[in-house]
This record gives structure tokens, sequence and C-alpha cells, in this order.
């Protein structure tokens, strides 16, 4: 009998945003009615109803700063240290491996809640390490982890003979890694990564708990002071979710132009 082919479908959930795409079009139809939604609501709000929702809205600019400042900090160190966790990870090296896969398993199973309290409070008690580059350094140590694995599966997607072929021609292995391999993985993982960027955009509303002044951490500012809890956390949630759902668009238009998945 012919051997049949066995196909294998891969599940990919992950705290980050639903990207949507015109091939799904129950949920590109979402995405439009909920960003057009959150738009006209918020601009109805602001305009119809100003006081209190338009000088709330007038309050939250800096904390939105401060939301894009961590959220950026933090994916570049993220980018970096995941960069040498993956390469860890694919090391034949087994002390380098093990170091790496290590590091992946014990932050991956600590939330980052935790690490956050972690290194602002019981590390605080032999450094002092600022309440803004602890959250940094939290989220960019946390989301490492998870970039490890995605630049791992990125450059295992590669086939070896692109590696072969360019250690034939007199390359060293760190050589084609850097010219060949990455430039390859790269459109691999960069949708990936872009969804990344939007899960740690929503978790850097944790860093309020370290008296960073972000988006959430305003919006309590302003609640605390005037009462208006249902009109403030009204507009934080808005505020959040047209930031989340205008960069999830991006990272859709972004995956049809490297035409991931096509």
């Amino acid at each position: 009998m012919p051997e049949e082919k066995q196909h294998r479908t891969v599940i990919a959930v992950t705290d980050g945003a639903s990207i949507p795409s015109r091939k799904d079009a129950g949920l590109f139809t979402a995405w439009r009615v909920s960003f057009v939604g959150s738009v006209a609501l918020l601009i109805y709000l602001s305009v119809f109803h100003s006081d209190p929702y338009f000088r709330i809205l007038k309050f939250l600019p800096d904390g939105i700063f401060i939301t894009f400042q961590v959220t950026v900090e933090a994916i570049l160190l993220a980018l970096i240290i995941g960069l040498f966790t993956g390469l860890g990870r694919i090391s034949k090296n087994k002390v380098i491996n093990g170091i790496a896969s290590v590091y992946v398993e014990v932050i991956r199973g600590i939330p980052l809640l935790v690490q956050l309290f972690y290194i602002y409070f019981a590390l605080g008690r032999f450094i002092n390490v600022p309440a803004m580059a602890s959250a940094v350094i939290a989220m960019a140590v946390c989301y490492g982890a998870y970039m490890g694995e995605i630049y791992r599966a990125g450059i295992e997607s590669i086939p070896k003979g692109q590696m072969e072929a360019a250690r034939s021609l007199g390359m060293s292995h760190s050589q084609a890694m850097l010219h060949v391999i990455l430039p390859q993985a790269f459109k691999t993982i960069l949708p990936p990564i872009g969804n990344e960027f939007v899960a740690l955009l929503k978790d850097s509303s944790l860093v309020s708990i370290l008296a960073v002044s972000d988006l959430l951490r305003r919006g309590r500012e302003f609640a605390s002071e005037t009462f208006t809890y249902f009109e403030t956390y009204t507009m934080v949630a808005l505020v959040y979710l047209i930031i989340t759902l205008f960069l999830s668009k991006l990272i859709s238009r972004m995956e049809e132009r490297l035409g991931v998945n096509q």
C-alpha cells in the first residue's frame, strides 16, 4: 500500500492580539467593528460628555508616552536577550544549551508580576534599581525567554542545506549564521515578534504597581482624585483597545507585505 503523507497542523495561541486577515472574514469584520466602534465611542464621549471624559483624555497623554517608552525599551532589550537565548537553544555545546534551556523554563514558569516584584522589591535590598529601570528589565527578561523560542523556531525553519552551502563557500559557522541563516529567518520571525510587542504593551499595565506613571497609573491617579472610577477606567480601556487594535492591523499588513503564510 502506498504510504500516506501525514499533515501536521500547528496551533499557535498567544496572549498577543488577534491579527486580522482577509482570509478570516469573521475576524477581519470583527476588527473593523471593534476599531471603528472604539474610536467613535471615544469621540462621542469626549465631545458630548466632555465633563469628565474629555478631562480624563487630556490627563492621559503623558501616561501613553510612558507606556510606549517602557514597551519599546523592553522589546528592544528582549530582542537582544532572545537572540542569544535562541542561539544558545540550538547550540551543540551542552553547557550553553543547558543554560539557555534552564533560563527559558524558569522565566516562563514565573508570572511577570512576580518578576516585577522580585527585581524592584526583593533585589532592592541589595541594589537600588529605579522603578522605570526595574520595569524595563523585568519585562525584557520575561519576554526574552519567549523571544528566544521564536528565534529558535525561525532558525530551525531554514533548510539545513543553506548552512551546508554557506560552509562549502568557505564561511565559518558564525559567518554563515549571520549572513545567510538569520536574514532568511527574519522574515519568519518578524510577525510573531510583532505579536509579542502588542502583548508586551498590554502587560506594561503591570508596571503601574511600581509607581511608574504609565497609562493605567495616570488613570488611577485621576480616578482617586475625582472618584469617577467608571468614567476613568472606561477611557483607559478604550485607549488601550484602540492602540492594540491599531498595532494588530499594522502587523497584519506587515505579514501581507512579507507574504507570510501565503
